[in-house]
């Protein structure tokens, strides 16, 4: 593959040491190149709004504006980015919060080495990345409820701002 067909990424986590694993294993693929990073979510949403750009990883914890955050406001400026979500938590309702946003897919810090790069594929094709334990739990959750009885946002204001200090922390 030549450099001009490789996809554009951004990205952004509060960690740099996480930032640089994951760049060089991108940046090791024939078909991505990290053309940026940020260390907030504010940085990463201005980033992304000025920056030509094909995928966002955004971890889901980050200051000034989470990953959930900074991903409902790059869908509704720029609906054609691709968005992944890169958490440490391995919590239905963080997955299930990061669907609802418009991320195309979540994956877990721990398996990263394993599945990041199977989800930056799949979401480049156009199709959805689900670790495995989260199938699991997306299909009890349809079970439960059925699809047309899903909350527009399961946390609460104060939740969120709960969500949103400890990710400054």
């Amino acid at each position: 593959m030549t450099g001009a067909s490789r996809s554009r990424v951004l990205l952004a986590d509060d960690h740099a040491i996480v930032r640089h694993g994951v760049k060089l294993l991108l940046d090791d693929q024939p078909d991505f190149e990290v053309v940026a990073e940020a260390g907030d979510g504010a940085q990463a949403l201005q980033t992304a709004l000025t920056t030509e750009l094909d995928l966002a990883i955004l971890d889901v914890s980050m200051p000034r504006l989470t990953g959930l955050q900074a991903t409902r406001q790059l869908r509704a400026q720029r609906p054609e980015l691709r968005v992944l979500i890169l958490s440490m938590h391995d919590n239905e309702q963080f997955f299930f919060e990061s669907l609802r946003a418009g991320a195309g897919g979540y994956v877990l810090k721990s398996a990263a080495h394993e599945d990041l790069i199977t989800a930056c594929r799949a979401i480049m094709r156009g199709e959805p990345f689900i670790y495995p334990s989260a199938v699991t739990a997306l299909i009890r959750e349809y079970l439960k409820r059925g699809p047309d009885d899903v909350p527009d946002d399961p946390l609460t204001p104060r939740e969120s701002e709960i969500v949103k200090l400890i990710a400054e922390d």
